[in-house]
């Protein structure tokens, strides 16, 4: 199924492709948990930017891997390419205009992300 999803103010827009059940995972790691992110690790064939590149920016810090991406006007990050997926996306939970049937939410430890699973493995399902 195909939902559409944005920021706050509606400048950037997106569509993803997601199967009627998901997990979303929810981390604890410093910028994940200030915001309230909820993962869905996406490949990059399943994500469609549908508007405001324009309006995008992008913040990294640690590795420098991530690409956290937010929109210029309300700071609202509803992407961004995780350090665990560089090939792919994570989405929003949040910022999906409606949810795929059936959720399931997860802890993933980013705290500790070394020691951690992998969520790699997620996109290619």
């Amino acid at each position: 199924m195909k939902i559409q999803g944005g920021c706050h103010c509606g400048a950037v827009r997106f569509e993803v492709e997601l199967e009627d059940e998901v997990i979303a995972y929810e981390c604890n790691c410093s910028i994940c948990s200030k915001s309230g992110y909820l993962h869905l690790i996406v490949a990059n064939s399943r994500f469609r930017l549908l508007s405001g590149t324009e309006n995008i920016s992008t913040y990294s810090f640690n590795t420098g891997i991530a690409k956290h991406t937010f929109c210029k006007r309300c700071g609202i990050k509803s992407f961004y390419t995780p350090r665990s997926n560089p090939d792919g996306f994570s989405v929003n939970l949040r910022c999906l205009d409606s949810n795929p049937p059936k959720v399931s939410i997860e802890r993933f430890d980013g705290q500790n992300w070394e020691q951690a699973k992998s969520l790699q493995h997620l996109s290619e399902k």
